[in-house]
């Protein structure tokens, strides 16, 4: 639900301002890991969407059901074809033309609506390859729980991490199915349809919903209206085996060094081609590229930000990724 945002008062903005997390800040913010819909790391939309309303108000079930926007509203491309409200609890399961897999970074990010940086509708994000049982995603909140949120809520992103909704519009929320590696049941590289469920915001023990740390989730609560809960807006791929290289390796051995680095990454090859190389940073961003055909190449990286990055390397015969990490 989204309505003309009605400033809180100086004490509470402060409450909330000085309550920092650890994570991630807000869309535009230095080290934020919000991915614009027009990022080229983006390589194709959802295609197909059901969509399972709940209610305006878990607390009054008179209202009905949420209403806005329709299944296909939350297919192709953001903010083309509107958004789909899910209602208290409700879900919308998505599915592609081609399976999502595990590659460098993330690998899809999931759009919402808000009209800020703080007035932020949560869902949690779950991912399945077969269509039928889902796995979620590890989420955390550290949102003050003492006074409920309202339509005046003000979320700093600093304290989200693994929901959707973190960021606002025309920006998604990254995830990595990297987290889910080893789940018995889920095939990581072959991921087929992902469901977003909609965070009941309240934190009345009756309806609250909970992080996987079993924090009760605050996010504006109720809305009781037409568009209330999560507003879906799009879920774009980033990694697919549709667009995937196929990838062959040989007996190459590759040494990187040091890892984790400071300034200067060495590679050293035991067999060598001509190779091209990609730095990554965690949402797929191309950081740095190149090319070198020896079998003993340094890159300088002192330009990158502290953080976790990938190099892809690549010849006539192989494709080889590696995690990188920069102090």
């Amino acid at each position: 639900m989204k309505k003309v945002f009605l400033a809180s008062s100086l004490l509470v903005l402060m409450f909330h301002l000085s309550a920092q997390g650890p994570y991630a800040p807000a869309a535009g913010q230095n080290g934020s890991t919000a991915i614009h819909k027009d990022s080229s790391a983006i390589v194709f939309w959802a295609t197909t969407s059901n969509v399972t309303r709940g209610l305006q108000d878990a607390s009054n079930t008179l209202l009905g059901n949420a209403n806005v926007g329709t299944s296909g509203s939350a297919t192709g491309k953001s903010g083309l074809n509107g958004i789909v409200s899910l209602g208290d609890g409700g879900s919308a399961t998505l599915s592609f033309n081609a399976p999502i897999i595990n590659g460098a970074g993330a690998d899809f990010a999931v759009f919402e609506n808000s009209f800020n940086n703080t007035f932020l509708e949560l869902a949690f994000v779950e991912v399945s390859s077969d269509g039928i049982t889902f796995f979620r995603f590890s989420s955390i909140s550290l949102t003050d729980t003492s006074i409920q949120l309202d339509n005046n809520a003000v979320i700093d992103a600093r304290n989200i991490y693994n929901l959707a909704g973190k960021y606002r519009a025309q920006y998604g929320t990254p995830f990595d199915l990297d987290q889910l590696a080893g789940t018995p049941g889920l095939d990581i590289n072959n991921i087929t349809h992902i469901k977003i469920i909609d965070v009941v915001g309240s934190i009345n023990p009756l309806y609250a919903t909970f992080d996987s740390q079993n924090n009760p989730i605050n996010d504006p609560w109720p809305t009781a209206f037409g568009s209330s809960g999560f507003d879906l807006d799009a879920i774009g791929v980033l990694n697919s085996s549709a667009t995937a290289i196929s990838e062959y390796r040989n007996n190459t051995t590759i040494t990187l060094f040091p890892n984790p680095i400071k300034t200067v990454l060495n590679i050293k090859l035991e067999q060598y081609d001509n190779y091209e190389y990609t730095i990554l940073n965690l949402n797929g961003k191309i950081m740095k590229y190149g090319n070198f055909n020896n079998s003993w190449h340094q890159i300088q990286l002192n330009e990158l930000n502290s953080g976790i990055y990938f190099i892809k390397l690549k010849s006539s015969y192989d494709v080889i990724t590696k995690k990188v990490i920069k102090f």
